[in-house]
């Protein structure tokens, strides 16, 4: 037997990520994460049919959401993440140039080796 439970629709094979069980009394289908181990009155089902799952008429369906599962990103949460990268894509100012065509140093650096510099502190 395969330790990954397959999804309960009919001719599919997809690994199962969330368990369905009908709750007569309430009239409501409640959609969960994949539960521990396998029931006989519940059903399995892959993320395909878990997402188009639909319930009979006059029934509610009831989505419980997993905890550990990443939420999906907001319109805020993508709008500042464009903000971000539109504001490290931007040029950086030029390099204050001295008359010989020289970079004059930060006032702030007060000694470089290869790529490293030394600052000063910005309170002194």
């Amino acid at each position: 037997m395969s330790p990954v439970r397959r999804c309960s629709r009919t001719a599919c094979g997809r690994p199962a990520v969330a368990t369905l069980t009908y709750v007569y009394a309430d009239s409501t289908a409640v959609l969960g994460p994949l539960a521990t181990y396998a029931e006989p009155h519940c059903y399995d089902l892959c993320a395909e049919h878990s997402e188009r799952l639909t319930a009979p008429r006059g029934w509610e369906v009831v989505r419980l959401t997993d905890g550990s599962a990443p939420a999906r990103p907001s319109g805020d949460d993508l709008e500042a993440l464009a903000n971000a990268v539109r504001e490290a894509g931007r040029p950086q100012g030029r390099p204050a140039e001295a008359q010989n065509g020289r970079r004059t140093a930060d006032p702030l650096e007060v000694a470089r080796r290869g790529h490293l510099r030394v600052l000063r502190s910005p309170e002194n």
